[in-house]
């Protein structure tokens, strides 16, 4: 089996291309309900004031969309809905409302649905949440998971991290996450020598060392024995918060260390693993490590060029390379889909798509609102380097899904000037006018102080262009997104 990764809604991805009883294990660490926008960080260049832009929006609303979702559970027509799982969305949507909660909570029943369907009888699902809503999270995988023959909780884990103090804090510090840990059938698989943990310095000479039968059967020499490889793991994790090299920049990113202990526990050589909110791909990088299939799910294209930089710098080019896409436009319908999704929380992801894509994800999204000025994306060029500083000359990106008319190309070409940049972008789903072209034209060239190369000041690039291959041809193109660090041989501990 082919690695995939898809991008697009989850639901749907999982309704029509994921079979029946074909996952080993299933991870998500799915959006919280925070009220909140997530930023990705990019590297530091440029002399722009925030390099950064926003990857997801984990706000809901009681939309035209959650509507449908709740009556698509209510109305008794899905099986995959129980009648527990029924009644329990009555009964939330009298104490809460039609507000924020009850339709992010239609969302996840709705997509834990489908992962119960996919899952082997053997099969385990963990989901990874905080405390914002992990307890209608519980009740809702238990309406989906328990009510069926065999589905159980097996652990109710904790991640433990630290965490500075603000000023003036008037709380606690949350310093947790929950993760569920849910099997589906009678058998399923725990490696726990996998995940034992080593004993503290000067414990180790006082644990399990007595010579006594313990009652369970195995005589004491066994105990030892098992106690030399490392004590029970527990349900209590304490794994720091990324540092260093491993953090990407992108917001929600886990610890490899975590992802390293689930898929060790619940998964072997071979299996396939799956992460239906895939994100930067911490998941599938540990799957991947360690020898697993797995398929990776997500509704951002942020989080799909990421992922692949990431494969790529970690593992090389040739893994990235033989990863199965499906969900990227590969025809001009394709992209105008794309361009009219209805769904507000994915209004950019056509803009995000046209960049990225085209600048061989060497630009960052402009998420600055308000006085944009048609700014969608922004790349930088290095021309030179002053005591030890890049100098870099700017790259604009405009990207117009629906009817472009003259004055937006020569509003575009007005902003390339205002902002003293080098080149400007101007990517479009219609084909342009001669008197578009020859208004780009009339902008004259950018000549890079490097190479003494001549490059047109405003170029019109179309979809179509974009989908035949053409891309950005840019000397010393900087590099927006962080790099991945590239893994280890092979040993017991996970490295990269």
């Amino acid at each position: 089996m082919t690695n995939q990764l898809y991008y697009g809604d989850n639901l749907e991805v999982l309704r029509k291309y994921i079979p029946d009883e074909s996952i080993d294990l299933c991870y998500i660490d799915p959006p919280f309900n925070s009220k909140r926008n997530y930023n990705q960080i990019y590297n530091n260049i440029g002399t722009e004031d925030k390099a950064q832009a926003q990857a997801f929006t984990d706000t809901w609303t009681w939309d035209d969309i959650a509507i449908a979702g709740y009556n698509e559970i209510v109305s008794g027509g899905n099986p995959l809905f129980t009648i527990q799982c029924v009644e329990l969305m009555k009964g939330l949507k009298m104490v809460l409302g039609t507000g924020s909660i009850l339709a992010y909570l239609v969302s996840m029943a709705q997509r834990i649905a489908e992962i119960y369907r996919v899952l082997k009888p053997t099969g385990s699902f963990y989901l990874h949440c905080d405390p914002t809503a992990s307890h209608y999270l519980k009740i809702l995988i238990d309406s989906i998971f328990c009510s069926n023959r065999y589905g159980e909780l097996r652990n109710e884990l904790v991640w433990c991290y630290s965490r500075m103090a603000a000023k003036g804090q008037k709380q606690l510090s949350r310093c947790h996450d929950i993760i569920f840990w849910y099997s589906k059938g009678k058998t399923w698989q725990f490696n726990v020598d996998a995940i034992r943990l080593p004993y503290a310095e000067g414990s180790k000479a006082r644990a399990g060392y007595k010579k006594t039968n313990l009652g369970g059967g195995k005589p004491a020499s066994e105990i030892c024995e098992l106690n030399e490889i490392g004590k029970f793991p527990e349900d209590w994790v304490q794994i720091p918060f990324i540092r260093g090299n491993e953090y990407l920049g992108y917001p929600t990113q886990k610890p490899l260390k975590l992802l390293e202990r689930i898929i060790k526990a619940s998964s072997n050589e071979g299996d396939t693993i799956l992460d239906a909110y895939c994100g930067c791909g911490t998941s599938i990088a540990v799957a991947q490590r360690l020898n697993r299939r797995w398929i990776g799910i997500d509704i951002t294209y942020q989080s799909i060029s990421v992922i692949l930089k990431r494969l790529s710098d970690t593992f090389g080019s040739e893994v990235a390379n033989s990863v199965a896409l499906s969900g990227i436009p590969k025809d001009l319908e394709a992209a105008k889909a794309l361009a009219l999704k209805k769904d507000d929380r994915l209004r950019k992801e056509f803009e995000k798509w046209a960049v990225l894509t085209y600048s061989n994800n060497k630009a960052r999204i402009n998420d600055k609102k308000g006085a944009d000025g048609g700014i969608d994306g922004i790349a930088q060029i290095l021309i030179g380097i002053e005591n030890r500083v890049h100098i870099e000359d700017r790259v604009l990106f405009s990207v117009k899904s629906g009817k472009i008319t003259l004055a937006m190309v020569r509003d575009f070409c007005h902003v390339v000037n205002r902002e003293n940049a080098a080149i400007g972008i101007f990517i479009t789903l219609e084909e342009p006018t001669k008197p578009m072209l020859k208004e780009a034209k009339e902008q004259g060239t950018y000549t890079n102080p490097l190479n003494g190369q001549q490059y047109p000041k405003v170029e019109i690039v179309t979809i179509n262009e974009i989908l035949q291959g053409k891309r950005l041809q840019l000397p010393q193109a900087m590099e927006v997104l962080k790099t991945a660090t590239k893994q280890k041989d092979k040993g017991k501990e996970l490295g990269f």
